[in-house]
């Protein structure tokens, strides 16, 4: 009788079953009749009996046909095998990683291959995941639907999900991935994670610094202690490569100081046992103090004169040594070199370094490099974007010279777009030959379309909706298309417009717009708000501009306007004109119908490094607008502005800017009650452009005082001293103004900038002035001396008439002396008394601090301002804000 023999190996849901792939299960051996005791003699061991292949067969198997498993294996149908063959076809079985239980049964050389096969995966599902989004740990996880679940790649994702974690902080964070089965042979794989706290930086220890305070070394790091002057920073979480950067900044610092043997001993980060907080502790060793000894300059290349490059080195002997100071001069060297066309000159510092006398001596050596030429400009990453709107902003053409100053330049223009992300750099690689070069231009373009639906709260025009579309970048051709509507309380606007910044692709700008603007001016009477006149705006405009050099421009325009200015009838209306008792005599020759056509020109000259977020460079620029080209109005309105950006380190930007402007009124006479310019065309100064006073808060005004004292009802008395303005302010505006601010931009910590927060302060300082004073009206009772009695005006609101108060005499004919009332149907006028205010050149100025920020609802800016200097009759404010509008 043959023995039958089988060898078995399973493996079930545990991986670790897997991996034991080394045992097999012999069938059982009939018994054999026992040979009688002896003593046997050595022998050497058996070797395997190999068997010859008969048969393979596959059970077991859903998905995968049998041929595909068959493929995974090296045993074949004639082939011989024995033991150790089998062994390691179990064991190719296991790398697949597409079975949970598997096993071979060997019945006299055939062979027969159970399997029973991994689950489809359905759904990989995330739970417990607050701080971080899906988004952000979906691309972390390779399991996916469809796939086979295998446990490894489970623990991969776990192990990838907890380093993402890690990186944002949280080092107590724990995943637990579960298996829910599913018919038909799926699995849906949950990450149940627990985010844990953020693991905050609790202390910072510094052990060997004797020169510098820990609190000057700790001001230095990015890695902030955690306290609450520190809350909203992001820098207080351990992050393995910020403590890299910080000892680099350590060293720096010392550097700069002079330390040139400063060193970083051990940098050791320790978690608590609770796994929240992190205990940083630096080791340093600062060493001795340098000074700069003798510095010299060494070039090879001819158009670089050493004596007088040395003449221009920042550093002097006997300085301390600033490793900072080494490195600028080394980049302003190669900076100067590529004004050249030197691309690639290698300035090499020499270092002397004189443990003796403390001194660092420094040899520039300037090594010789041959001039080079723009081979080629590369311009990749844009999808939307045409190649012509980036290439036109180079001001360096294939097979010019090259020139650091064009590149620098063609950076900055190209930021200036606003197109692409921001401190785009041009890279400058090796060309073909030592004397090309290739300026490689790598852009990451940003959404350039803007649709907004808004709605605010603003302290000027109170409740407001804004409704806005606009494509900065239109068709991928740098061409703008806007369209807005916006309406508040006091101001509606509609407008339509577009612009080509290169017609024909040739440096010339023409655009123009169509709009309706709808203007309620209006004043504070005891903090309440009411309309005075309203202005309605029909008009067009078409412009165009060209450059006359790199940084001057030259812009003209033409625009047609339609002016409907009215006053409220039911309140400055007696009858069917203008009441000047009730609106004021320059209100009253305010209103009418007019048109204006007006012809003017911009000269603009801008070297700043970017036109929307400047920190460095200058803008000046000259306007004159011409009206009288046609139409009823006729002026010339000229404005010259300036402003300066200093980019003062650390990234402090302050902003010096200026503007002042005169309008000079021509055709046509003045009348005795008017000013040849009108109220509408005149310049006026306040709020928002400042701050500190309230809008149209500066300059000529006419103030009403209506505070009458009726102690003695036969004796009424006008108080003027007081400032009650309850009945009218009027703001008049003037024919000249000037305005200038002083702004410094104060940097925030990393968590402060994430959110958008851009604080700033400031000083405003400014006049508007020059008007023709206006004819006043007062209303006054008086006391007639006939019969001794006060009177006051009355009027007939049904008529219009108006007369004095009327008095009944005594029966014998003499005056009663009684306080005299209206007739029957008239009502008594209010005594009042206006009064001219504001109309000088001398300056107003405020001081204050704001904060832009980007809010989740929207831009915000905030404002707080202080008046140091007014003007009788001007109306200060010191808060401010808007929400919802653009600043």
């Amino acid at each position: 009788m043959n023995s039958v023999a089988s060898h078995k190996f399973s493996a079930r849901t545990q991986l670790s079953a897997l991996l034991m792939a080394g045992t097999m299960l012999g069938a059982p051996v009939m018994a054999q009749e026992v040979a009688p005791p002896r003593v046997p003699a050595p022998a050497p061991e058996a070797a395997p009996v190999a068997t010859t292949v008969k048969s393979i067969t596959v059970v077991g198997n859903q998905r995968l046909e049998a041929q595909t498993i068959l493929s995974y294996l090296r045993l074949r149908v004639g082939q011989q095998y024995n033991r150790a063959v089998l062994d390691q076809a179990l064991k190719d079985l296991a790398a697949t990683e597409l079975f949970k239980d598997y096993q071979i049964t060997d019945n006299d050389g055939a062979l027969t291959i159970q399997v029973a096969e991994n689950p489809v995966i359905n759904r990989v599902i995330l739970e417990g995941n607050k701080r971080l989004k899906e988004d952000k740990i979906r691309p972390e996880i390779k399991l996916a639907p469809r796939q086979i679940f295998t446990r490894s790649k489970v623990r991969a994702d776990v192990a990838r999900i907890i380093e993402l974690y890690k990186r944002q902080g949280r080092f107590a964070a724990t995943v637990e991935p579960k298996m829910v089965s599913l018919d038909q042979n799926r699995v849906d794989v949950v990450f149940e994670i627990n985010e844990g706290p953020k693991s905050k930086v609790r202390q910072i220890n510094i052990i060997g610094n004797e020169k510098f305070s820990d609190g000057d070394l700790k001001d230095e790091m990015a890695t902030k202690q955690s306290s609450l002057m520190t809350i909203l920073s992001s820098n207080t979480s351990y992050d393995p490569d910020r403590l890299a950067y910080d000892q680099q900044k350590l060293k720096l610092f010392y550097l700069t100081n002079g330390y040139a043997d400063f060193r970083t001993i051990s940098a050791v980060a320790e978690l608590t046992s609770n796994k929240q907080d992190f205990i940083i502790t630096y080791v340093v060793e600062e060493g001795e103090r340098y000074k700069f000894g003798d510095i010299d300059v060494k070039s090879e290349i001819r158009d670089f004169q050493p004596e007088m490059l040395k003449k221009l080195l920042p550093m002097k002997k006997d300085d301390w040594y600033d490793a900072k100071l080494v490195e600028d001069t080394i980049e302003s060297l190669s900076e100067t070199a590529g004004l050249f066309g030197y691309a690639f000159a290698d300035i090499n510092p020499e270092f002397r370094r004189d443990p003796e006398t403390r001194t660092m001596a420094i040899t520039f050596n300037v090594a010789e490099s041959p001039r080079t030429y723009v081979e080629r400009i590369d311009v990749n990453g844009n999808t939307l974007t045409h190649d012509k709107v980036v290439r036109r902003e180079f001001r360096l053409n294939e097979g010019d010279a090259f020139n650091s100053f064009g590149v620098k330049r063609t950076e900055n223009r190209i930021n200036s777009l606003g197109y692409f992300q921001e401190n785009l750099e041009i890279q400058r690689k090796e060309g073909s030959a030592p004397d090309r070069i290739i300026l490689e231009t790598n852009v990451e373009e940003k959404p350039t379309g803007e649709l907004s639906l808004s709605a605010g709260f603003s302290s000027i025009e109170n409740f407001l909706l804004q409704a806005s579309i606009r494509q900065r970048n239109f068709r991928g051709l740098g061409q703008q298309l806007q369209a807005s509507v916006n309406y508040s309380s006091y101001s509606k606007s509609i407008e339509l417009g577009f612009t080509e910044p290169y017609l024909f692709d040739r440096n010339i700008s023409i655009g123009g717009s169509v709009y309706r603007r709808d203007l309620n001016s209006f004043n504070f009477i005891n903090n309440d708000r009411r309309t005075t006149f309203q202005q309605v705006t029909t008009g067009a405009q078409i412009n165009a501009g060209v450059p006359l050099t790199e940084f001057m421009s030259f812009f003209a325009r033409y625009s047609i306007n339609f002016d409907d200015v009215t006053l409220d009838k039911s309140i400055y209306y007696f009858g069917d004109e203008c009441d000047p008792l009730v609106a004021g005599r320059y209100l009253c020759d305010a209103i009418g119908n007019r048109t204006t056509s007006l012809l003017g020109y911009t000269l603009a000259y801008d070297d700043r490094d970017n036109r929307l977020r400047p920190t460095r460079g200058q803008s000046l620029s000259l306007s004159q607008d011409f009206a009288g080209l046609g139409g009823s109005v006729k002026y010339v309105r000229t404005r010259l502005s300036g402003s300066k950006h200093f980019n003062l380190g650390s990234r402090f930007i302050l902003n010096v800017s200026a503007e002042g402007g005169y309008i000079y009124p021509f055709g046509g006479r003045p009348t005795p009650t008017s000013d040849k310019v009108r109220l509408t065309d005149r310049f006026f100064l306040g709020e928002p452009q400042m701050r500190g006073f309230d809008i149209r808060g500066i300059g000529p005004r006419v103030i009403r005082y209506g505070s009458v004292d009726l102690t003695d009802p036969a004796n009424p008395v006008l108080d003027t001293t007081t400032d009650d303005r309850g009945q009218i302010d009027d703001a008049l505006g003037g024919r000249a103004y000037y305005q200038g601010r002083i702004e410094l931009d104060i940097p925030l910590g990393t968590g402060a900038k994430e959110m958008g927060l851009r604080p700033s302060i400031f000083l405003d300082v400014g006049s508007v002035f020059s008007v023709r004073r206006p004819q006043l009206t007062t209303l006054a009772n008086f006391r007639d001396p006939a019969d001794g009695l006060t009177k006051y005006l009355c009027r007939n609101a049904t008529t219009g008439q108006q007369n004095f108060a009327t008095n009944t005499p005594n029966a014998d004919g003499t005056p009663s002396g009684q306080y005299q009332t209206c007739a029957t149907g008239f009502s008594p006028l209010a005594p009042f008394e206006e009064r001219f205010f504001g109309d000088t050149w001398m300056p107003r100025v405020s001081i204050g601090a704001g904060v832009n920020w980007n809010s989740p609802f929207g831009p915000f800016r905030i404002d707080f301002a202080y008046a140091l200097r007014k003007e009788e009759g001007d109306d200060t404010k010191r808060f401010s804000f808007n929400v919802g509008t653009q600043f």
